[in-house]
């Protein structure tokens, strides 16, 4: 092989590896939004920003009014 041809097979060479590397990658993120989005599913009824805070546990609800007489 001349030395072109022997540039032309690497490169070719490098974008079949890089290729099959980039198919793995989107795989592998599928996979992993996947479980996370099956993740987040099961906990959603414990997510107070989903189903709210409970009136008796909420830290931030106002205790009473002052009164000054």
């Amino acid at each position: 092989l001349s030395a072109s041809g022997c540039e032309k097979r690497g490169r070719k060479l490098s974008l079949h590896v890089l290729s099959a590397l980039w198919a793995a990658i989107l795989r592998l993120v599928s996979k992993c939004s996947e479980e996370i989005k099956n993740y987040i599913e099961e906990r959603s009824g414990e997510d107070p920003l989903v189903k709210g805070v409970p009136e008796d546990k909420n830290p931030f609800k106002e205790k009473g009014g002052c009164v000054i007489a």
